[in-house]
């Protein structure tokens, strides 16, 4: 028994709490001991217990259990996975019945065996935690289903490790930095963070850098009070006061002008902002999360970002692994992604056949998990039938221009390229030389930041650099 929270023992006999107490000492366990029911309520409403011990016989009533069994419903109503273990010296068949139906996990008489009530315990705290756990892959998995990037799948091992990270960073406060290529689903790990927080119950906002233009920046992030600019005809509450109490993901974070640096910094060491125009300075409690495709470090040593600033963000680091190297997912989440498709589309029924199969774990995938998901779009759209087969993928003979991007490391390599094919294929080759930088692809294809962005919706190459 290693949860740190108390154990609540009621009982309306000095001997016995003391008894009781001086037992889950030698445990490692700490008590909170009371004389009635009414105590009883009150430290489980203060203290958040791990488990109850109670008597169901107290001085008003001796022998019925009555005012016993009238408790565990009441704790049961103040905290529903709350373990409860009853104990009497006058138990009956009749009165262990109505115990559990109350709420209680289990029984124990008095007097009691030392190792028989001790195992009981543990087995009661054992199945909340399972309960718990349980209840926090549900909520994943709800918080998960529908999303754009598919049904939660992680049964390769490289996503199983990272997954344990997750779980063991979530319940903090502390910053992450979430690493990792286009398409892998870094959106999807900022909302499972947030969702297994203390801040669960408060706004996650969610912030584009890369689509943020540097002039209305602060505007954007901070605020600004009317009169501002010219523009400003109105007070307006920036992304840092929406997520106040809540967490921030900031999308893209390698993307932040230097010039705009100086200014997130500063909110993040002291907690504190003025919007745009006012002299007022505003407290604000936020979780950051941040992701990016690029390498920060090298960006550092560029001087193209701040290491202050890096410091403040990477905490604690989570890196979403690319889809070629979780092999073991690829199938399952082919599947999920087809049936979705399939329901959307009118076509029920449809699926993978062997050599489908064979040729998607094969296949390289350089736009991850999002190139999976269009690409299973488009087989149950086009496929003649209900069985997919590996012509129906397009992936057979090499013919995909994101195929020909992870291999060919030149300009050439156009012939025999659709249009839109070639298009694709010199977007991803800029991103690459890039680094991930949106500006500095777009200028190096010279077309505009916006203008990118289209491109990169129309080829499922990037969407906020997930």
């Amino acid at each position: 028994m290693t949860s740190p929270a108390p154990i609540l023992i009621a009982d309306d006999q000095r001997d016995v709490l003391d008894a009781l107490r001086l037992l889950l000492k030698a445990e490692g366990r700490s008590t909170l001991c009371v004389g009635s029911p009414a105590e009883a309520l009150a430290a489980a409403r203060e203290h958040s217990p791990a488990l109850a011990l109670v008597d169901l016989n107290y001085t008003r009533d001796t022998t019925s259990g009555q005012e016993g069994i009238e408790l565990i419903g009441q704790l049961r109503a103040l905290d529903a996975e709350l373990p409860i273990v009853a104990m009497t010296a006058w138990s009956s068949i009749e009165l262990v019945v109505k115990a559990m139906q109350a709420g209680a996990g289990d029984f124990i008489e008095k007097p009691w065996d030392n190792r028989r009530l001790l195992s009981v315990l543990r087995n009661q705290l054992a199945l909340a935690d399972s309960r718990r756990q349980n209840a926090r892959l549900r909520r994943e998995n709800e918080i998960l289903k529908g999303d754009d990037d598919g049904e939660f799948i992680a049964e390769a091992p490289s996503m199983k490790a990272m997954l344990e990270q997750l779980r063991r960073v979530a319940p903090t406060d502390a910053n992450v930095l979430v690493l990792g290529e286009n398409g892998t689903g870094k959106g999807v790990i900022a909302r499972l963070l947030h969702a297994n927080s203390g801040r669960a119950d408060r706004p996650l906002v969610k912030v584009n850098m890369g689509g943020i233009a540097e002039t209305v920046f602060e505007s954007e992030m901070f605020g600004h009070v009317r009169g501002a600019y010219t523009d400003a005809k109105g007070d307006r509450i920036g992304r840092f006061e929406l997520a106040d109490g809540g967490t921030l993901f900031l999308d893209e974070i390698g993307n932040i002008p230097m010039s705009q640096q100086p200014k997130l910094l500063r909110v993040l060491e002291d907690g504190e902002l003025e919007r745009l125009g006012s002299s007022r300075t505003l407290k604000v409690d936020v979780r950051l999360i941040s992701a990016t495709n690029a390498d920060v470090d090298a960006e550092v040593a560029a001087g193209r970002f701040r290491r202050d600033l890096l410091y403040r963000l990477n905490t604690l680091v989570l890196t979403v692994p690319p889809l070629r190297e979780r092999v073991a997912d690829i199938v399952p989440m082919a599947r999920a992604f087809l049936a979705r498709s399939g329901a959307r589309y009118g076509r029920r029924g449809l699926r993978l056949g062997a050599d489908a199969e064979r040729t998607l774990t094969a296949y390289n995938w350089p736009g991850n998990v999002r190139e999976l998901a269009h690409l299973m779009e488009r087989a149950a759209l086009m496929a003649a039938g209900d069985t997919i087969a590996a012509t129906d993928l397009g992936l057979a003979a090499g013919v995909s221009a994101a195929n020909a991007a992870a291999g060919n490391g030149s300009g050439g390599g156009l012939e025999g390229l659709t249009l839109d094919a070639a298009e694709e294929l010199l977007v991803r080759q800029a991103l690459e030389r890039s680094g991930g930088n949106i500006q500095r692809a777009a200028d190096a294809l010279g077309v505009s930041r916006p203008a990118l962005y289209r491109r990169l919706e129309k080829y499922g190459i990037a969407n906020s650099g997930e």
